[in-house]
């Protein structure tokens, strides 16, 4: 009886709603228990107790993810072993503000805390070996960091410090150490400067690691170095090489009769385009034209990029390595050299463009009935911003109102039917600052959506989710060939139901039985609160819950928009994955067999953390301009909401959207202790609390423009 035991998975009843990095937690739960066991999708499915489809199909990609991270080996097509255990666990540091780290490991159940003296060198984001030491607290796990395996970065940007002999580097963001730059490897630059350093050497008993400067930015506060510093942080390029550039310059503008030849010619069909006013890459136009049997047909152009921009060329190198343009409060960095992002590629108005397309016959009640993909050259009629198609919509008049109208009755009925599918609404508030020559903020705005943004949105997504089905969407025993997916896994489980806890004490309540219930009474949920007192608070938990999408070749299907199948078509100049799918898309199309997924899988890995790495220098320019702004408003009062909660502090918003902090430190009324299961900071003595969504008055205290924080009091207890 114990040997049959032994070798069988235990079976344990957890059953239950898994998203995918829950699901690997459970995954590696399962097999530490039957180190040497052999398994397959099956067995797992039994251990856990999983019996709809969706998550047993979801195991198989959670499987591969493990053999790929190295904590799991495939040892045939389906079947998978524990990789031996060293008894040291591997994961990623996550710096602190207070200086210690967490480390984040799938081979833990929670994170392991580090502290500073523990850290052995470790930075943030680095790969390294921890030894777990036994719990010395009831709830945490404390380690030492053993060996740093691989290093997150070792260029930093700051802020030069020179002495008479040294000279340090100050790095921004929170990084914990000061890099020493030795007299003769300042390469020019000078006492208050933005630079970058290189970390060359880290002796084991230096408090700092040694660099040298390798590139000089520019005066602190010069708006431009401000801008290079950010991009450089988060290790974004700021120009292009100049290789780069003369290979570009060298691309023709005009259209050879030849090419023309091999495509479809929608060239007299209207088309036009709908951007933003600032706008200078059009990769995206629309068409329409009334077909004979009452249908319409609607053509989503897309740049054809992949024609100018071949393989194993310096100019698809460069835009691989960067894989996203990159948005700043000022500024376009682009993937692509501006001959051919703004130029070449750009579907400017009353010119002759090539496009890859997805063309559809879609009825008055917009169903699909027939879809075509392919290579095609345009003429776009005219070029609109979304302030000009808006005005169309609204009053009825304007060119090509036609046009547009039906275009946006279409949309209307797309969008609908999305949401009825168990789509999820979240509204994304857009901040705009009004920037003087020298680039500093002199006012701050916000776009919301209108419906010609939504008009834009809805066919955009329609031709990527129906280029997904075509080529991942096969019977049931053919495996699909290799493609390139945009995936959102459903929300975290244990996240959601604190969530829910949380908005229960405003009156509101989501269902949680199935994806589909949640992601419905999600969407009531964020009609219910428009408007009212807690609506950010609940809109921003609500983002907080739900998964980051990302790029992959293993498709679980898009959560939040409840697509089983969706990619990226639509942007091909500021997106690298966009140029993957025309690839293989257009290969495909010709008959080709499947791509090398190992390929293309660590292209989307590559891509994915570049899309995060934008979006933090994106958040982080937007943190800095905020700050900018601010410094004219040191000592004046504001109202505003408390739209985070932490130990060190509590984060207010104000009514412009400008977010500060009030450090704990300057609570001096009491002791205050962070009560995390209600969002809340409780005085010791007075049990008065501050909570998440509570509304306050605060004092705007200081600015630190270095650090990019805004720092408040409250109003009541500063007396000036």
């Amino acid at each position: 009886m114990g040997r049959k035991k032994k070798n069988k998975l235990h079976k344990k009843k957890r059953g239950g709603t898994y998203n995918k990095k829950k699901l690997k937690n459970a995954i590696l739960s399962t097999l530490y228990e039957n180190p040497g066991k052999t398994v397959n999708y099956r067995q797992i499915s039994g251990a856990l107790s999983i019996k709809d489809p969706e998550t047993r199909k979801l195991i198989n990609v959670a499987l591969q993810e493990l053999a790929d991270d190295g904590y799991v080996d495939q040892l045939s097509r389906g079947k998978f072993k524990l990789k031996a255990r060293t008894g040291k666990v591997t994961g990623i540091i996550e710096m602190q503000p207070q200086g210690f780290a967490y480390v984040i490991s799938d081979e833990l159940e929670q994170p392991a805390v580090i502290s500073s003296r523990n850290l052995n060198h470790a930075m943030e984001g680095d790969k390294v070996r921890i030894h777990v030491y036994a719990r010395r607290k009831k709830h945490d796990l404390e380690g030492e960091v053993t060996e740093i395996l691989e290093r997150a970065k070792t260029i930093f940007v700051g802020k030069v410090q020179t002495t008479k002999n040294f000279a340090f580097l100050v790095p921004a963001g929170k990084v914990g150490f000061d890099i020493f730059i030795p007299k003769e490897k300042l390469n020019g630059a000078k006492d208050g400067q933005k630079a970058i350093a290189e970390i060359k050497d880290w002796p084991q008993n230096a408090r700092s690691p040694f660099g040298e400067i390798i590139e000089v930015l520019g005066d602190t506060g010069d708006n431009d170095a401000e801008m290079h510093a950010i991009l450089a942080e988060f290790e974004l390029p700021h120009k292009f090489p100049q290789n780069v550039d003369k290979a570009a310059e060298k691309i023709p503008l005009e259209i050879q009769k030849e090419e023309i030849k091999k495509r479809r010619d929608m060239r007299k069909t209207t088309t036009f385009t709908i951007d933003p006013a600032d706008a200078k890459d059009f990769d995206d136009a629309l068409s329409l034209k009334k077909l004979d049997n009452g249908n319409w047909e609607v053509g989503v152009h897309i740049a054809d990029v992949t024609h100018y921009v071949r393989p194993n060329t310096i100019i698809e190198n460069e835009a691989q390595d960067r894989a996203t343009s990159v948005y700043l409060v000022d500024r376009v960095v682009p993937m692509l050299p501006e001959r051919l992002s703004n130029g070449v590629c750009s579907l400017r108005p009353n010119e002759d463009k090539l496009c890859f397309s997805a063309v559809f016959e879609i009825t008055e009640d917009a169903k699909v009935k027939k879809q075509w993909f392919g290579k095609t050259v345009i003429h776009s009629d005219r070029r609109f911003t979304y302030e000009e198609a808006q005005e169309i919509i609204e009053t009825g008049q304007g060119d090509f109102s036609e046009e547009v109208l039906k275009l946006n009755e279409l949309a209307i009925k797309l969008r609908d039917e999305r949401f009825d599918s168990g789509s999820i609404a979240f509204e994304r508030v857009e901040m705009k600052f009004e920037i003087d020559e020298k680039g500093k903020p002199i006012s701050v705005s916000f776009k919301e959506s209108k419906e010609s943004n939504h008009l834009i949105e809805e066919f955009m997504l329609l031709a990527n989710k129906k280029v997904a089905e075509f080529i991942g969407k096969v019977p049931e025993k053919k495996t699909p060939k290799t493609f390139v997916y945009r995936i959102h896994d459903k929300p975290d489980p244990d996240k959601l139901s604190s969530f829910n806890t949380f908005i229960k004490r405003f009156g509101h309540g989501i269902q949680l039985s199935t994806p589909r219930a949640i992601s419905t009474s999600l969407n009531k949920l964020l009609t219910e609160v428009k408007g009212k007192n807690e609506q950010n608070v609940v809109e921003t938990l609500a983002i907080r819950t739900m998964a980051k999408a990302a790029y992959s070749t293993r498709n679980i299907g898009h959560y939040g928009l409840s697509f089983d199948y969706y990619t990226h078509f639509t942007s091909p100049i500021r997106r690298y994955p966009d140029m993957m799918v025309h690839r293989l898309l257009e290969k495909y199309l010709d008959g080709a067999r499947s791509a090398n997924e190992q390929k293309y899988e660590g292209l989307c890995k590559h891509s994915s953390d570049m899309e995060a790495k934008a979006a933090n220098a994106e958040r982080a320019s937007i943190k800095y301009k905020q700050v900018e702004f601010m410094q004219d408003h040191i000592g004046k009062t504001y109202p505003g909401t408390i739209s985070g909660v932490t130990d060190w502090g509590i984060y207010v918003e104000l009514e412009n959207k400008i977010e500060g902090m009030i450090p704990i430190a300057q609570m001096d009324d009491d002791f205050y202790i962070f009560d995390e299961k209600n969002y809340a900071l409780v005085g010791r003595h007075s049990r008065k609390s501050f909570q998440l969504g509570e509304k306050i008055n605060v004092r705007v205290w200081r600015t630190n423009l270095e650090r990019k924080q805004l720092d408040f009091r409250l109003a009541e207890q500063d007396n000036g």
